[in-house]
């Protein structure tokens, strides 16, 4: 599975945006959300992910930030919701909008998001109530700055396995920049 990529931004055509990874060129659907806080072609970024896979396409969906994905996830698992229309929902609300709307049960909102007619509204609010929950907080990494080593560190430790709220802990105090070796011992040093 490709959970996140991490690359230069190559070609930017609404929703579509490829990246190039280390020579390798991804080819990612992404919401108008995150498109529109993508960098300039030619500049890094990194951007969450989910491969779909259908009988007759392998389709990449791309996301800013892990909460906006985890949507997606939960969005695609409603009966009559497929890819498409998960991403034309993300499109029109954020995930924290989504959220708010579902827990009101705010159908005239969701009605505004393209292709949901009341009926799939009211699905939504049933299948979703009590699952999404409005962070506010999302962690968004759009811009090259925002994109550190601390998450290939989080990374590592998530693979030594740590839990994310363990490894989230021991680099909150790392500086930005840090290399990924140093940065491992220093996490670990910090679990001491």
């Amino acid at each position: 599975m490709i959970s996140r990529l991490r690359g230069i931004v190559l070609e930017k055509n609404p929703p579509i945006v490829v990246l190039d990874v280390h020579g390798v060129g991804y080819e990612a659907q992404v919401s108008m959300q995150t498109f529109y806080n993508l960098p300039a072609v030619g500049e890094e970024t990194a951007l969450y992910t989910q491969l779909v896979i259908r009988e007759d396409a392998h389709l990449l969906f791309g996301f800013g930030s892990r909460e906006e994905r985890e949507t997606f996830r939960a969005l695609i698992k409603v009966s009559g919701i497929g890819a498409k229309s998960a991403l034309g929902i993300l499109s029109s609300l954020s995930s924290d909008e989504l959220a708010a709307a579902i827990a009101s049960e705010d159908i005239k909102r969701l009605t505004a998001a393209p292709g949901i007619g009341k009926k799939t509204a009211e699905r939504l609010v049933l299948e979703l109530r009590g699952k999404l929950a409005a962070s506010g907080d999302s962690l968004g990494l759009y811009a090259a700055e925002a994109v550190t080593a601390n998450e290939d560190i989080i990374n590592t430790l998530l693979a030594l396995g740590y839990t994310d709220k363990e490894a989230r802990s021991a680099c909150k105090d790392i500086p930005a920049g840090t290399d990924i070796s140093e940065g491992v011992r220093l996490a670990l040093k910090n679990m001491l």
